[in-house]
């Protein structure tokens, strides 16, 4: 088992100049480079790019749907990283309003997870394709209130790591928690991003949604 270096790769113009901040969260298997890479395709100039890098490229080592102690240490050392991030930014006076998180397949299952244990007005989400974490939910883990977050999550039907009930569950919980929340599942989509999950992350990052 392992916990994650505090590696922090930055992109476009200084906090400072955007006041926006839009964290990016890699898949298994990726890397920080790899999902700054959607970033040309998601119109974000206008925002500070962060993406923390998963040691050995995997956010942790087992389904995000194994029992949480079997994704221990690694699981709680990525939240902890994200929650750096997060504070990070807000320690140089940015609201967590103007925070976007957006990741994809154990990215987003990351996403989500952190998002609705510390649910608040963030700027968006983006979980595209993934889900909450762990063989049943745990309800007690979650704390806060998304005061209408706009969020976009999105799967595939079937998906070979993110099955459509647990997307299901997963926005029953972001909505009772406040969030706005706009689901696409996608029959027959290979594990991928579509097109139209750009467009749909676009609306997100503009507030239009």
């Amino acid at each position: 088992m392992y916990t994650h270096a505090k590696n922090i790769k930055m992109q476009g113009k200084p906090l400072s100049e955007t006041g926006k901040a839009l964290i990016m969260v890699h898949g298994r298997g990726a890397t920080a480079a790899s999902i700054f890479s959607l970033a040309a395709e998601l119109d974000v100039a206008d925002f500070t790019l962060y993406a923390p890098q998963a040691t050995q490229n995997s956010w942790y080592p087992y389904s995000f749907m194994a029992p949480s102690e079997h994704n221990q240490p690694a699981l709680n050392s990525a939240l902890e990283l994200l929650s750096e991030t997060v504070e990070n930014i807000k320690s140089q006076g940015i609201g967590s309003e103007h925070i976007y998180l957006l990741g994809f397949s154990q990215g987003a299952c990351l996403t989500a997870e952190f998002a609705t244990r510390n649910a608040q007005r963030f700027g968006g989400l983006c979980i595209l394709t993934g889900g909450l974490i762990g063989q049943q939910i745990d309800l007690s883990n979650y704390q806060g209130n998304f005061v209408g977050t706009p969020v976009l999550i999105t799967t595939g039907n079937p998906d070979p790591h993110v099955p459509v009930s647990r997307v299901e569950e997963t926005v029953a919980i972001l909505t009772e928690k406040g969030a706005h929340v706009t689901k696409k599942i996608y029959v027959g989509r290979q594990h991928t991003i579509s097109s139209e999950e750009i467009a749909l992350a676009k609306k997100i990052l503009k507030g239009e949604l």
